[in-house]
């Protein structure tokens, strides 16, 4: 079988990739040195190999988590520029951190730093590019799998268009099965692709043809004894060889979800997702969340020492409010807050329920909120504020939910997390947007729509922040975030 189909999964599964990529790095690296002190150059000083060292595990981290080879055979010349692109600038500031950091750079040349940079770009750019070329055009030397597609006329024009668009010339559809026709009223070929054999004549086809795959998309809404016979009649293609790939769900509306085989409790499954993500996705968003929680617990102290007499003088009692919200899938848990707000403030809630601006009560929002610590309306009808106000407006009041952040409760970035009474009025679909970890910050929060009052386009913003889900979003909307927390914080 060609070694590159086989089932790896990981950063394995594209070793080849991984190497070649390594393999750039180290040229370019030694190209650029070359460049810089003349080809007769005697040995490089320490620090070159230092700096040497820290390129090959800045593109190691890359590659990790950055998942830039994952879908890499799928991605055209001009994507593939400027992913290329983006490792280089990344390789090449990790660099320049570890000269800051051990203040060589006065021996080590900018131009090589400068070189080495850019000669990466270009040489992993070529490589990457032609050896993809050289993967797809491997039909040529007779080492792609022959591929066999099954499924019943309805779908085979579906599936074989979703094929071209993902196959990548890795396999060849060798011949179409027809699930649900009869062996003597077979065309002869669909979509330019011949028809091979129906269902009753698919095993001794493949007793007598050359076949790697057979790609099987199964109907489950046919009655209980035809799928049992046809599992059987794979059970036995699958004994003799021949590698056997069930579609057990071909939907129309299926890219709604993420799904994937697993095993539970001995059990093979089929578990479909709204969003899911990598053990590298995972581990870099709470290796994040616990740096940003550790600095903004420090940060929590400073406020809470400054702010928090204020808060008691004005109205006595206890500086941290705390509240039960709702996280991730359901699970209850206590936020914590700076109070802003007057000690009966959810009992009067009740009263004020008419003032909201959510007319259909999913989220609360008030003009004027009279509950506010010092917040008052003076009688020629302008608004007072109070140290209530300032906390909100400068985001103060949020800053002990970096301890819910170090706890694993919330993350730094995610999705607003309802209150109990808000959840109890949650329609199904609204419960997606709590696949993830609530954030302290988020998509609609730097949208410039933070006060929207429609309910459903908050929904809208959080799945889209969920299915578009990258390390980089989080960056950019912790960014947004404190650029508008100075904006506000100016204009005052």
């Amino acid at each position: 079988m060609d070694m590159y189909r086989q089932r790896t999964t990981g950063w394995l599964k594209h070793l080849d990739f991984m190497l070649l990529d390594l393999f750039a790095l180290q040229m370019s690296f030694l190209l650029a040195c070359k460049i810089r002190h003349g080809w007769d150059s005697p040995g490089l000083p320490w620090e070159y190999w230092g700096v040497n060292l820290t390129l090959i595990c800045a593109d190691l981290l890359v590659l990790f988590f950055s998942e830039s080879l994952r879908d890499i055979l799928r991605r055209g010349l001009w994507k593939e520029l400027v992913q290329c692109a983006k490792s280089a600038g990344v390789v090449t500031l990790f660099s320049v951190f570890y000269l800051f950091s051990v203040q060589a750079g006065i021996v080590y040349s900018r131009m090589v730093c400068i070189l080495t940079g850019g000669l990466y770009f270009l040489m992993n750019y070529l490589i990457r590019i032609s050896w993809k070329r050289i993967i797809r055009n491997r039909g040529n030397l007779r080492l792609q799998n022959a591929m066999l597609v099954a499924a019943d006329s309805r779908w085979i024009v579906s599936v074989l268009n979703n094929l071209r668009n993902n196959q990548h010339g890795l396999s060849t559809i060798a011949g179409l099965v027809l699930l649900d026709e009869e062996t003597d009223n077979l065309p002869s070929q669909l979509d330019g692709i011949p028809v091979v054999a129906s269902r009753e004549s698919l095993e001794t086809y493949i007793c007598r043809n050359w076949v790697d795959e057979l790609l099987v998309v199964q109907d489950l809404e046919e009655s209980c004894g035809k799928v049992q016979s046809l599992q059987k009649s794979l059970d036995r293609i699958a004994a003799s060889g021949v590698a056997v790939q069930r579609v057990v769900d071909f939907r129309q509306d299926a890219a709604e979800f993420q799904e994937m085989v697993e095993h539970v409790g001995g059990f093979t499954v089929l578990t479909s997702v709204v969003r899911s993500v990598t053990f590298r996705q995972a581990f870099f968003k709470r290796t994040m969340d616990i740096l940003g929680g550790l600095a903004g617990c420090v940060l929590a102290g400073a406020v809470l020492v400054i702010v928090g007499p204020v808060i008691f003088i004005q109205s006595p009692g206890p500086i941290i409010f705390k509240q039960q919200r709702i996280g991730r899938n359901g699970k209850l848990f206590t936020m914590y807050k700076l109070r802003s707000m007057v000690l009966d403030a959810e009992q009067r809630k009740q009263e004020l329920r008419q003032y909201n601006r959510v007319a259909d009560g999913m989220m609360f929002k008030l003009d004027f909120d009279p509950r506010i610590i010092g917040a008052r309306r003076l009688p020629d009808g302008t608004i007072k504020k109070g140290i209530g106000n300032y906390l909100r407006d400068w985001s103060l009041d949020e800053v002990p939910q970096f301890w819910n952040v170090l706890k694993g409760d919330m993350s730094l970035v995610g999705t607003r997390p309802p209150t109990l009474d808000e959840w109890n009025k949650y329609a199904l679909y609204h419960r997606a947007r709590m696949a993830f970890r609530p954030g302290i910050t988020g998509m609609w929060q730097v949208s410039g729509r933070s006060n929207i009052t429609d309910f459903e386009e908050v929904v809208k913003l959080d799945l889209q922040y969920i299915n578009e889900w990258t390390p980089g979003l989080d960056f950019r909307i912790l960014l947004k975030t404190v650029q508008a927390v100075f904006k506000r914080t100016g204009s005052m």
